[in-house]
C-alpha cells in the first residue's frame, strides 16, 4: 500500500514542494475547481491514457467533485511529495492510494473509501516458486520507493533474519511502474504491491505475470485533506452517498476491484 515516511517527508518537504509536478496551485474550493494531488502512475486507480488521466481513483474523484458542485483536476506529483504539496497548499486534497495510518493521520485527515491487501506478482509458470509469504526469503522483490509495501518488506525480512532464515533482497524503484518492469525484465523474482495493482499487471499482461499466493494486509485507504479544512465533511458526505446510492460500486466494478469496497 502506498504509505510514505513521515521523517522523510519533513526533512526534504521544502525540495520536493518546489518540484512536485506541475505547476498547478491548489484553487479555491469554493471557487468551482476541487484540485487533487495524485500520483498518476498506479493502474488501475490512477494512470495516463495518452495523456488524460484515468483509473477508479481519477473517476472516484471527479464523482466526489461533482456531488460538492465543482469540477475535478489533478495535479500529478510525485508520491515522496505529495503530503508536503497537501499541506503546502498545492492542492486541495489526496487521491492515490493512500493508507490512513496512525502516522499519517497526524499530518493530515482521511475519508476512507476502499480497503486493499497486497500481493506478490511473479513470472508467469511462478519460476521463482514464490506461493505465500515464507516463500520470499533470501528471495529478490521490486518495491516502490517509501511505500507501506517496503516497510512491510523490511519488517518481514528483519523476522526472517530472527529466525535464522535468509533475509529479502528488497530492491526499490521510484515509480510503481518501475518496480513492476523490473519483474519483467528478469531483475527480481517477485514485485510487491497493492492487490488491485497487481491484479491489472496480471490481467494486461497474462503472458508475463502471475500473482504469487493470496492477498494480505488488507489496509483503509483514504482521501487526505488538511488538518481541519471544513472540506473534510463535505467530501465524507459525498463518500456516504456514493455508497448509499450505489454510484461507489459502480466504479469499482468498472475497475475491477468490487472487493475493496468498505463493508460497515
Amino acid at each position: 500500500m502506498r504509505t510514505r515516511h513521515l521523517a522523510l517527508l519533513a526533512a526534504t518537504g521544502a525540495m520536493l514542494l518546489a518540484s512536485c509536478g506541475d505547476d498547478k496551485k491548489s484553487s479555491d474550493s469554493s471557487g468551482g475547481t476541487l484540485l487533487f494531488c495524485s500520483d498518476i502512475s498506479y493502474p488501475p486507480e490512477e494512470f495516463y491514457d495518452g495523456t488524460t488521466p484515468v483509473g477508479s481513483d481519477i473517476e472516484i474523484g471527479q464523482e466526489v467533485a461533482t456531488r460538492l458542485g465543482l469540477k475535478a483536476d489533478f495535479v500529478n506529483t510525485g508520491f515522496d511529495g505529495i503530503i508536503p504539496a497537501l499541506v503546502g497548499k498545492k492542492c486541495d486534497a489526496i487521491i492515490s492510494g493512500m493508507n490512513d495510518t496512525e502516522e499519517r493521520a497526524k499530518q493530515v485527515d482521511f475519508v476512507d473509501y476502499i480497503s486493499v491487501g497486497q500481493s506478490f506478482m511473479v513470472q508467469k509458470g511462478n519460476p521463482a516458486g514464490i506461493k505465500s509469504l515464507d516463500d520470499i526469503a533470501g528471495k529478490t522483490v521490486s518495491v516502490e520507493v517509501g511505500t507501506s509495501n517496503a516497510d512491510f518488506l523490511t519488517t518481514k525480512s528483519d523476522e526472517f533474519v530472527a529466525a535464522g532464515k535468509k533475509a529479502i533482497d528488497i530492491k526499490i524503484f521510484p515509480k510503481d511502474t518501475d518496480a513492476a518492469n523490473a519483474l519483467r525484465t528478469n531483475k527480481v523474482d517477485a514485485y510487491f504491491g497493492d492487490a488491485p495493482v497487481v491484479a491489472y499487471y496480471v490481467k494486461t499482461t497474462p503472458d508475463e505475470f502471475a500473482f504469487g499466493g493470496e492477498a494480505i494486509n488488507p489496509i483503509t485507504v483514504g482521501i487526505a485533506i488538511r488538518k481541519d479544512d471544513p472540506l473534510k465533511a463535505k467530501v465524507q458526505g459525498a463518500i456516504d452517498a456514493m455508497y448509499a446510492d450505489g454510484a461507489m460500486l459502480k466504479i469499482l466494478t468498472k475497475w475491477e476491484m468490487a472487493t475493496t469496497a468498505l463493508t460497515k
